[in-house]
This record gives structure tokens, C-alpha cells and sequence, in this order.
């Protein structure tokens, strides 16, 4: 192992926090009801996706979510201490709507997150039809904050 390995493992075994002493603060705490979407409140948006790639959908996709939940947007640059970070895989289908939801790096420390999280993203179906992809994966990065609002990594302002 090189010296840069070993230095790397040795900053990583202090980085461990014994998640059965953390006292869970979100048993008690409630979201915001979801905004109730009807044809007059509808967002404008567009009915097919033109991106050719994930990678491209995941800005289509950030749009959505954010024009469905605009007061739920923590606006300006997130603190450097967030409430909970997560990593979310939403699989849409053709017609936009959600078929799975797979959580590569998921807030466990945070339950009430993630359970808001997969909340809002299914709510927010149909999303923009991938009309050159068959279906799609894409991936984003939640940065929530402890007020319940939120950024997502593709459409962040920043962090300090």
C-alpha cells in the first residue's frame, strides 16, 4: 500500500460515528405539507425531455422538482452544516412517471429525510418524458437543510 493509501485509510478511521448514541431529533418533527397540485397551480412544464443522456435528464428532472416545490428551496448558499446529504437514483419511466427509487448514499442517521424525500419525488410525477431515452436512471445529490428546505447538487447555489 502507498503512503498516500495509508495516510487515506488513517484520516477515513476518524471519520466513524456510533449512530446507536445519536438521539434521532426528527421523531417529532413534521414537514410542510406538500403543495396540493391542481389544474390552476399546475407548474408549466414541458411534457417530453429532449435530453440524450442521464446526465442531461438530471437538469430536466432538478427543474421539475424545484417548480413543484418552490417554497421548499432553500435559496442563496447552504450552510456548511446540513441537516442530512443524500444520494437518490429515481428510474423514470417513458411516460415520466417513477418506477423505482434507489438510495446509493442514504441519510440513515436522518429517517424523516428520507422518507420526505421519497415523498416529494413521487409526488412530483409525472416528470418530463424522456422522449430520446426508452426510460431513464438519473442520479442527484439532496442537500437538506434543518429548516426542511433543500437543494439539489445539479441546481445548488453553493455551500460555505
Amino acid at each position: 500500500m502507498t503512503s498516500l493509501g495509508v495516510l487515506g485509510l488513517s484520516l477515513l478511521s476518524g471519520c466513524t460515528t456510533d449512530v446507536s448514541k445519536v438521539k434521532s431529533a426528527y421523531s417529532s418533527q413534521e414537514w410542510p405539507p406538500l403543495p396540493e397540485i391542481t389544474a390552476n397551480t399546475a407548474p408549466k412544464v414541458s411534457e417530453s425531455s429532449l435530453a440524450h443522456s442521464a446526465k442531461e435528464y438530471r437538469k430536466d428532472a432538478a427543474s421539475h422538482l424545484y417548480g413543484i416545490n418552490k417554497e421548499r428551496i432553500f435559496k442563496g448558499r447552504m450552510p456548511p452544516m446540513l441537516e442530512a446529504v443524500g444520494v437518490l437514483d429515481v428510474d423514470i419511466d417513458r411516460q415520466g412517471q417513477v418506477k423505482a427509487l434507489n438510495w446509493k448514499r442514504p441519510p440513515k442517521h436522518a429517517p424523516q429525510v428520507m422518507a420526505e424525500i421519497e415523498r416529494m419525488v413521487k409526488a412530483a410525477a409525472p416528470y418530463p418524458a424522456p422522449k430520446n431515452l426508452s426510460q431513464v436512471t438519473y442520479t442527484d445529490v439532496w442537500l437538506w437543510h434543518k429548516s426542511g428546505k433543500f437543494q439539489l447538487d445539479t441546481l445548488t447555489e453553493g455551500q460555505d
